[in-house]
């Protein structure tokens, strides 16, 4: 039977914080060995000091982004970005948070959220003497569907797939593609219980203790896509006119002779050429 339970008494956390001694006051004489403590971002970026000055969340979303896949203006005038961060982490404003953080500054995510995972998860394991892992959660969108989830974007400790390929489903046929993300689901079943506003942003994991082991398994970087084989690298429109682009250059467009290239954008009303559906 899987339990999921916040933590109460997680105090504001500040920079230089002693986030083990922390928990593991809360978590006094509750964690057993197996549990999956699920601790929010924000406040691991607090206690590593992630503020930085910037009257401008703007200016640090542009510093933080690698690569940008989708950019949309609101009719309000509003711009939001779709990118990649330093992390290889795909998510709206690279994950710079604006919220809870004092005037004139912004909070970035943690610089290394798997290692901040394991040391968190070691520090537990030894001040409580129970093997528990740790998942370092966020919320981000998803592409397709509406609202956002909480994610894992570090892991210390804990299994971030569950690899069912090559078993059988009920009826004994093969699985060949079925590997759930058991890290994304953890998360996501913690934050029904931490909320987003009840300022409790730790929360424990209890039935799961097949996905707990060595410190040194996969962490949650293991489970971004590689460019290669992401089939969704870019917006629809940032991909439609990269691939007008490439028509273009190689002396051709895309939709054979007469049809307009990027340097030929059709004015709003004009005909368009298709996108295939297939």
């Amino acid at each position: 039977m899987l339990s999921v339970w916040a933590l109460e008494g997680i105090p504001e956390i500040t920079a230089g914080d002693d986030l083990v001694a922390i928990i593991g006051a809360a978590a006094a004489d509750t964690l057993r060995d197996g549990d999956i403590v699920v601790v929010t971002s924000k406040i691991v970026s607090k206690a590593e000091g992630r503020f930085v000055l910037a009257d401008d969340r703007e200016d640090a979303i542009t510093t933080e982004t690698v690569r940008v896949v989708a950019r949309r203006e609101a009719p309000s005038g509003h711009v939001t970005r779709i990118v990649e961060n330093r992390l290889g982490i795909i998510a709206a404003a690279a994950g710079v948070d604006a919220s809870n953080t004092p005037e004139g500054t912004v909070l970035l995510l943690p610089e290394d959220p798997d290692r901040s995972a394991r040391m968190l998860a070691a520090g537990l394991r030894e001040r409580l003497d129970v093997r528990v892992g740790v998942l370092v959660s966020d919320t981000l969108g998803r592409a397709w569907r509406e609202g956002q989830t909480d994610h894992a974007i570090g892991a210390g400790g804990v299994a971030v797939f569950e690899d069912l390929r090559g078993t059988t489903d009920a009826e004994g046929r093969p699985l060949a593609v079925t590997m759930p993300c058991v890290a994304d689901e953890l998360c996501a079943a913690a934050d029904l219980v931490k909320g987003k506003v009840g300022r409790r942003p730790v929360a424990v994991v209890r039935g799961r203790g097949d996905l707990v082991g060595d410190l040194d398994l996969p962490g949650a970087r293991s489970i971004v896509r590689p460019w290669e084989r992401d089939m969704f690298r870019l917006g629809a429109d940032e991909a439609y006119a990269e691939g007008f682009a490439a028509g273009r250059a190689g002396g051709e467009p895309l939709g054979g002779p007469g049809a307009p290239g990027p340097g030929d954008t059709p004015a709003p009303g004009d005909a368009q050429p298709a996108r295939s559906s297939t």
